[in-house]
């Protein structure tokens, strides 16, 4: 089925633009894939609003540059819980 996305992908890049997110927040908030996401705020979204297109685009160059950092901060977190788990109450 079609329908007229439009009005989503306009709610979509004012999304991103208010809250600086990214296409997998994004995605989660609309209850879309991140494909879909990508699709609307890049290739839709130029065609039929190429000012909006331009800050949704900052902001996802942003993210794109911060990306590894984010991971990296993530799999820091990961190793330092394996090294110190958390205290489970096993009742000894």
């Amino acid at each position: 089925m079609r329908e007229n996305c439009e009005p989503r992908v306009i709610e979509e890049a004012n999304f991103i633009i208010e809250n600086k997110s990214t296409l997998r927040v994004c995605a989660a908030a609309f209850g879309v894939g991140k494909s879909t996401v990508h699709t609307d705020v890049t290739k839709k979204l130029k065609r039929m609003d190429g000012a909006l297109y331009l800050e949704v685009k900052k902001v996802l160059d942003v993210n794109l540059e911060q990306r590894h950092l984010r991971g990296g901060d993530s799999t820091k977190r990961l190793y330092k819980e394996k090294k110190n788990p958390r205290s489970t109450n096993t009742g000894r």
